[in-house]
């Protein structure tokens, strides 16, 4: 069974073809930097590569570029899209409509546009996935897996705000979390590597950036909430902010709410302290002297180190430390950094083994470490086929 995948985040797309059960990856790519005129392409086959650096403006241009590819006569991999079964879309936040992955039908997608004002960075581009999918392979089942599901186990007391009961039973407002494809896939990694079911931290570092804590393969706390905006520091979100500055900038400083969410949502976070929103580039400025790059990469590291020591306490300690997703996977700085003076918690990092690369599993801590320090690298797109799968069997 040939499966597509397409997962569309706040400013990229990672994408594979799949066959079903045999895991083999046909093709595979990623667009990143969305919305800059040095957007990222990449494409790979087992016989043929192609990276290009060109201006990628939005979701729509990136995923028309990948299917005329999957079709190209000379490195496309498809020659009819009748040889497509099904597409697998991830889909952000599916609200208190969806915990489980779903065949998309005009319903599911207009429940989905109704969570926008919830997801503004992804549900919008998650929809168009589906519609230009719909258009470019119309045979194939159109399937949706939800970063909301994985954080259904939730406690009561993770998940509730302490706000007036109606708007939790009437109104669903609570936290219902996000990434939750991505920690499924490398908590479920890191028990197998464990050989255990253990009190983890999974630290999901990309441009959109998430922390959960996972006790016996169980989401039990997560640091977004009712939409991914909350939190860590991200590459154009402010993650946690007292929502008092919202109530200032409506009342005195003259915002319209729409602004304040504009704000707030793509202009804060990084690129609101840096002028930049990709962490690559924040690193290297921040080496070359420049003091707001090195602040924010301060305050990242800062943020990350609270949320872990807050998730050690809630689950009453802590067996392993995840690092995963593109900052997670690549950056040495950040994961140097936020090990630094966390010996408290039996973290200590081996400077060595941080510094090699490999898309494999593997272990940083020193030997002494009484808690493991894992790199390991997600594959949302093959825990979303494997999901597909299992729906179109049941």
């Amino acid at each position: 069974m040939k499966i597509v995948i397409i997962n569309s985040g706040s400013s990229s797309i990672k994408y594979q073809l799949i066959d079903i059960p045999s895991k083999e990856v046909i093709c595979s790519g990623m667009i990143d930097r969305i919305g800059l005129e040095t957007s990222n392409f990449s494409y790979k086959t087992n016989k043929d590569a192609l990276e290009e650096i060109l201006p990628i403006p939005n979701h729509k241009i990136g995923l028309e570029k990948i299917a005329q590819l999957l079709l190209d006569e000379n490195i496309g991999v498809i020659k009819s899209t009748e040889e497509i079964d099904a597409v697998g879309h991830r889909v952000v936040h599916g609200g208190a409509s969806f915990s489980d992955t779903v065949l998309i039908t005009e319903e599911v997608k207009e429940k989905i546009k109704q969570l926008f004002e919830l997801a503004p960075l992804h549900n919008p581009a998650n929809l168009e996935g589906i519609i230009v999918a719909e258009e470019v392979f119309p045979a194939a089942k159109q399937i949706a897996v939800f970063d909301t599901a994985f954080h259904q186990t939730m406690p009561e007391v993770a998940y509730r705000y302490a706000i007036p009961n109606y708007l939790l039973t009437e109104n669903k407002i609570r936290a219902y979390g996000f990434h939750g494809t991505s920690h499924k896939y490398v908590s479920e990694k890191a028990i197998a590597f464990l050989e255990k079911n253990s009190k983890i931290i999974t630290v999901h570092l990309g441009n959109g950036c998430s922390i959960t804590a996972v006790k016996d393969g169980k989401s039990v706390d997560h640091s977004m909430g009712f939409g991914p905006m909350n939190g860590l520091i991200m590459g154009t979100r402010c993650g946690d902010i007292d929502q008092s500055v919202i109530f200032y900038m409506v009342n005195t400083l003259g915002y319209k709410l729409n602004e304040v969410n504009t704000v707030l949502q793509k202009q804060s976070g990084m690129l609101g302290l840096t002028g930049y929103s990709d962490l690559r580039d924040i690193e290297a400025n921040a080496q070359k002297g420049d003091v707001n790059c090195q602040l924010a990469l301060d305050m990242n590291v800062y943020r990350i180190k609270k949320y872990i020591g807050a998730y050690a306490a809630a689950m009453n300690g802590v067996d392993a430390i995840v690092f995963t997703a593109g900052i997670g996977e690549n950056s040495t700085y950040i994961r140097k950094s936020v090990c630094t003076d966390m010996e408290f918690l039996g973290i200590e990092l081996d400077d060595a083994k941080n510094a090699i690369r490999s898309k494999e599993i593997r272990a940083i801590n020193t030997d002494n470490s009484k808690t493991k320090i894992l790199v390991i690298p997600t594959n949302e797109e093959l825990e979303i086929a494997n999901q597909v799968y299992e729906l179109i069997l049941a």
